[in-house]
């Protein structure tokens, strides 16, 4: 009798069980740091709305913020090492597929390639702020800086005008997915006692609101900075949300865009807890 072929399944199923619960400590992992990160520039632009703080309301400002406190050298690292599971987990997405009907199809392959890439940046970013070397700086430079190197180019004004079309866009599919709660496709629902469940909601039509609100107005900065040959127009994080006060409402309108970002925050926290994976 083979008795290693009979073994074999039993191994299989051993690393099928180790990989995935790599896969979701690293997508827990991720999602809270995320929202570590939201929640801090949310408390940062609050202050800002009614000009209480010196700070940059972006993640450069909220590294900053954490380096600050009682053991921040090891949040820093801490908060970079979840960020990289959340990369290594929409590399999963990307090559393996993610949870639900149509988790293999090339569509949201795709976006878990672009998910990847984006929290790979963010990573890096964390990880060298941490380690000294500055990663933190400030969105709205970095901004400025991107687009007059784009503008540069054959074809920069369509390049930086295409980009910040693609941003302004994603930001509209942020704010109506969170207004429809497309979430509950990713949530164990079922685990959710009705108030919880509530809460969840709130949390994640305002924060996923609020997040594309600012996705979006920072997408038509960048169209108009192509559109003015101007790379000063385009806006960062911070920029973005200190042009809200520039409205009728005054320091309101940041106000609650700010909460908003506290909540969607909050809601990372949630998604760390109950989401599919």
């Amino acid at each position: 009798m083979n008795t290693s072929a009979m073994a074999r399944p039993g191994r299989t199923g051993v690393g099928r069980v180790a990989k995935g619960s790599a896969r979701e400590g690293a997508a827990r992992a991720g999602l809270a740091a995320r929202g570590v990160i939201y929640l801090l520039v949310g408390v940062l632009a609050l202050q800002i709305a009614f000009g209480g703080s010196g700070r940059q309301a972006d993640r450069g400002g909220a590294l900053a913020e954490l380096s600050d406190r009682p053991f921040g050298a090891l949040l820093l690292w801490a908060l970079g090492v979840g960020l990289v599971g959340m990369a290594l987990w929409r590399l999963s997405e990307a090559l393996f597929g993610s949870v639900g009907p149509d988790g293999r199809k090339a569509k949201k392959r795709l976006l878990a390639v672009a998910r990847c890439a984006f929290y790979t940046f963010v990573a890096y970013s964390v990880l060298s702020f941490a380690a000294g070397s500055g990663g933190g700086g400030s969105s709205d430079e970095q901004s400025k800086d991107v687009t007059a190197r784009l503008l540069e180019l054959p074809a920069g004004q369509w390049l930086v005008g295409a980009a910040g079309a693609g941003i302004a866009v994603v930001g509209v599919w942020i704010a109506v997915g969170a207004v429809r709660r497309t979430f509950h496709d990713k949530l164990k629902l079922r685990e959710l006692s009705p108030r919880a469940r509530r809460l969840v909601d709130a949390a994640g039509v305002g924060g996923g609101a609020a997040r594309g609100a600012v996705f979006a107005a920072a997408g038509a900065f960048a169209v108009r900075a192509a559109v003015d040959y101007e790379p000063d127009r385009a806006k960062g994080l911070d920029d973005t949300l200190r042009s809200f006060a520039d409205t009728p409402l005054g320091p309101w309108l940041p106000a609650c865009v700010a909460a908003g970002l506290v909540l969607f925050g909050l809601f990372s926290f949630a998604m760390a807890r109950w989401r599919r994976v």
